[in-house]
């Protein structure tokens, strides 16, 4: 990306529709003309010298102006069959855009390739159309695509209506898919709609019964593949060689597409994901409408404390109910995404609330838009929004995948959604070819959230995350190749050349031992027990088993949660959501695998509250440096989730109730750095202060380490200590929330300068004095956020910068510098 400031242009719709939003939050209208490029330029809001810093209480951080860009466009292949080419052109495709024509010839060419280019770019026609021609022209092959939602697939088979011709005959098969049809796209269907628990559970298991459609297969296309990450991605790595191989049992080598938002070296995460090498598609030729992007931080409300006094800002929900309330006056098409299928239903109704007061003629015109609703009610809000008969949706992520929304005025994000490719992709269903789109990013209370609106060059111009994913997990690998060895007998190719070599041949062996598969000359071998591991293997859960979720008064159950999780999510007096139908929880049995709720609608969530030990297992990796040591290995966290508290929709506390549950192990992975104590000391920071000081900075670290690694903060965890036991020092953790690690840990540790520096910045520059949400609090701190030092966690981070820069790591002197 160029950098921000060569951006600044654009139409003025977008700033015309900042303009209302700020008026209705009382800021001056004309702050919307101030456009910034971030703290590193002259014209930044955060130098003293600037003439348009924003004052403390003004929650208008930063805007950038994007300019438009057009398209580039190619003509169609010569191998395209006349009738595709016709069906397109009926939908007004004349010529494609450039990246489409090079995908499409690359897929031709038989190379396996990945398409990472932007929301609304046209991805999906780099695989229709060599996957469609190739159909056309072998009347006997067939393909296979995967989503990583059932959603998703029903989209890009309804795309296929009109366009497919009568031969490919494609279908849908999935969960929903009626046994007596499921015989039938076996026999006949050549385009098979699917997802990858379809694949693992039913198509691979009984890879026999599917013999002609695998024997054929041609093509393998895999959507929205930066999903893949984390242990679900592992799992799906996995799955992917399981189906390769079984298809070279057939004698078929299909050749595989990718699709995905932008991510960091799409080849080298798509190569990971499928075991084979594939080509990378990023050169983006369609064009992009003009944007101004808003960076707004909600202001501190006098009125509520939070944990031990600190202030707490206005949620960010509540700003983006108001904001939708404001644009939809302004007649503006507008998206609110927003965290969960219940904040949904609040923004909306708090939009239609605000409206009805002012224009009775418009709350009709603001509705919700999530999961749960049955297709056709999801397919009339699509419809409705598209057609501007809906002026307003607030939304989950749902409308972020697939669906074809898009040419929208506005987009407000109440929160960061996780990942600079999800910002993008959300970001991306505002913007017409001639007019300007909003985007306004709302922070929520979260140290992510608050560096990014005050570090804007960190979400425009900034590289997007690593998706991580560790196929040789051995808590991954070891259900996967039971359920290798139950479709075809292990051999040591196998091993060597398609499931990872040593740490595969590692794990077969435990699993030998334990009896769950039998060792002989030519290979591993399932015992033949007349039930496929695969039923018992969830690809999308941590591994230690599920916990059902049943409705007391009925016995119906309603879902299941990892065993590892239900602690903190389904623990008594939780509030459960299920389809948007809110649950609380009456009691959790562990032992017996069972969580009873009923329905309740209570005007207050939960959150859990825990502690934890780590002991150190192995150590993987370590650099000295200096006073400081940063080391990766292999842990033992034992976590114990001890309370749960309560807290009113605009974040006060309620109350705080003791949880009597057993302590839980996990061994998985952590980074973890140490610091001397005379170092320490020369720093400044006492005995007395350690404690807190180190608390604050591990505290921190959890809230910025997604910024760099694709994941959650509740996906990982932490501990400080002033004097751990294993390294005799004090001692930082941040350790994977999944058995074996997901890699998290393991980027945070290959990239400790980086991550360290966000972290301090996030700190140091926020506007509470002693600590708050935004910077050093947790909300599943199981100590109740105490003890915390602000100024400590400062220095203990200055401390290790320092080290980190003198030994000659670049990020930290890049730091170092930009500090000076």
């Amino acid at each position: 990306m160029r950098p921000i400031e060569e951006r600044v242009d654009g139409a003025r719709r977008g700033v015309e529709l900042l303009r209302r939003v700020l008026a209705g939050s009382g800021v001056d209208p004309d702050r919307a003309e101030a456009t910034r490029s971030g703290p590193d330029s002259p014209d930044s809001p955060d130098s003293p010298d600037s003439p348009d810093s924003p004052e403390p209480d003004d929650p208008l951080r930063h805007v950038v102006r994007l300019p438009p860009r057009p398209g580039r466009t190619a003509d169609w292949p010569g191998w395209t069959p006349p009738e595709l080419r016709e069906a397109w052109a009926g939908r007004g495709i004349e010529r494609l855009w450039a990246h489409q024509a090079e995908g499409a010839e690359l897929v031709r060419s038989g190379a396996d390739v990945v398409v990472a280019t932007g929301t609304a770019s046209g991805k999906s026609l780099v695989y229709q159309l060599p996957v469609l021609a190739g159909l056309v022209e072998d009347p006997r092959a067939t393909a296979l695509y995967l989503a990583p939602t059932k959603a998703l697939a029903a989209d890009q088979l309804r795309a296929l209506d009109g366009i497919a011709p009568d031969g490919v005959r494609p279908a849908s098969f999935d969960g929903d898919t009626p046994m007596e049809e499921r015989d039938w796209i076996r026999r006949h269907c050549r385009w098979m709609f699917s997802n990858p628990d379809m694949l693992h559970r039913s198509l691979l298991p009984r890879h026999g019964r599917w013999s002609t459609f695998l024997r054929r297969l041609r093509y393998v296309v895999i959507d929205e593949c930066h999903t893949y990450r984390g242990v679900f991605g592992s799992h799906v790595a996995l799955v992917l060689r399981r189906l390769l191989r079984v298809a070279a049992r057939y004698g078929a080598r299909p050749t595989i597409v990718l699709a995905s938002a932008t991510v960091a070296r799409p080849a080298g995460f798509a190569s990971r994901l499928t075991g084979r090498d594939v080509v990378a598609v990023t050169d983006d030729g369609s064009p992009h409408a003009g944007r101004t992007v808003a960076f707004w931080e909600p202001p501190l409300l006098s009125e509520i404390t939070g944990d031990n006094g600190a202030p707490v800002r206005r949620s960010a929900g509540a700003e983006a109910s108001r904001m939708l309330a404001d644009l939809v006056l302004e007649r503006a098409r507008t998206l609110a995404f927003v965290r969960s299928r219940r904040a949904a239903e609040l923004t909306s109704l708090g939009a239609r609330r605000a409206l009805a007061e002012v224009a009775p003629e418009l709350p009709e015109r603001v509705a919700a838009y999530r999961g749960g609703y049955l297709p056709e009610e999801r397919r009339a809000l699509e419809g409705a929004l598209m057609s501007g008969e809906l002026l307003g949706v607030a939304t989950t992520n749902a409308l972020e995948l697939g669906v074809d929304i898009s040419g929208l005025d506005a987009v407000v994000l109440a929160g960061f959604p996780g990942t600079r490719a999800s910002f993008w992709q959300q970001a991306g269903r505002a913007g017409r070819a001639s007019d300007e789109a909003l985007v306004v990013l709302v922070a929520r209370d979260d140290p992510l959230d608050t560096y990014l609106v005050h570090h804007p060059q960190m979400v425009i111009g900034a590289p997007v995350e690593t998706c991580v994913l560790n196929p040789v997990n051995p808590y991954v690998l070891a259900p996967q190749l039971a359920c290798a060895a139950a479709e075809l007998p292990l051999t040591t190719v196998d091993v060597e050349e398609v499931f990872g070599g040593a740490p595969a041949v590692e794990v077969l062996d435990a699993l030998v031992a334990d009896g769950v598969l039998r060792r002989r000359p030519h290979g591993w071998f399932w015992p033949d027990t007349g039930d496929a591991p695969a039923g018992q293997v969830d690809i999308r859960g941590s591994g230690l088993g599920q916990v059902a979720v049943v409705e007391a008064a009925t016995g119906r159950m309603l879902g299941t949660v990892d065993g590892g999780s239900a602690p903190g999510t389904v623990h008594a007096g939780a509030v459960y959501l299920h389809r948007g139908e809110s649950y609380v929880v009456d009691e959790l049995d562990l032992d017996g695998g069972v969580a009873l709720v009923h329905p309740e609608e209570p005007d207050w969530r939960t959150e859990a509250q825990s502690v934890s030990e780590v002991s150190v297992r192995a150590v993987i990796a370590s650099r000295r440096h200096g006073p400081v040591q940063v080391c990766f290995g292999e842990t033992t966290v034992t976590s114990q989730v001890v309370a749960f508290r309560r807290r009113a929709p605009d974040g006060t506390v309620l109350d705080r109730t003791p949880l009597d549950l057993p302590p839980q192990s996990l061994d998985t992975r952590s980074v973890w750095y140490t610091i001397d104590p005379e170092a320490l000391a020369d720093a400044g920071i006492d005995d007395a202060r350690l404690p807190g000081s180190l608390h604050a900075a591990e505290h921190a670290a959890i809230g910025l380490l997604p910024l760099f690694a694709i994941c959650d903060r509740w996906d990982i965890g932490g501990l400080s200590t002033a004097l751990h036991p294993d390294t005799g020092l004090p001692t930082v953790f941040v350790h994977d929330g999944h058995p074996g690690g997901a890699g998290l840990a393991e980027r945070g540790h290959a990239v400790p300068a980086r991550w360290l520096a966000a972290t301090r910045a996030a700190v140091r520059d926020c506007e509470c004095r002693a600590g708050c949400p935004s910077c050093v609090q947790s909300p599943k701190c199981g100590n109740g956020n105490n003890p915390l030092d602000k100024a400590g966690a400062v220095q203990v981070l200055d401390l290790v910068l320092a080290a980190l820069a003198e030994d000659g790591d670049p990020d930290a002197r890049a730091a170092a510098d930009t500090e000076a």
